[in-house]
């Protein structure tokens, strides 16, 4: 079941673009306790979206795997309750 959830992805790093494999996915913006609303975002034929709250660019990179960023570690697996 674990395989087939949303991508959570974060921006622990700062940066102002991440590449992501997945096209709809999370963002969390920082790894919790630091985080913001976890928002549900969706890449469109643009290729991008900016998140409302951290205002990260992510675009979709067909050449990752779904969970897979460029930067490397921005793939956040929450923990089971």
């Amino acid at each position: 079941m674990a395989d087939t959830s949303i991508p959570h992805f974060q921006n622990d790093l700062g940066v102002e673009k991440i590449e992501i494999g997945a096209r709809e996915f999370m963002c969390i913006g920082a790894a919790p306790p630091f985080d913001h609303p976890h928002v549900f975002l969706d890449i469109s034929t643009d290729g991008e979206i900016v998140c409302p709250y951290c205002s990260t660019l992510y675009v979709h990179n067909p050449a990752l795997p779904g969970r897979d960023s460029n930067p490397k570690d921005c793939h956040w697996n929450p923990k089971a309750a």
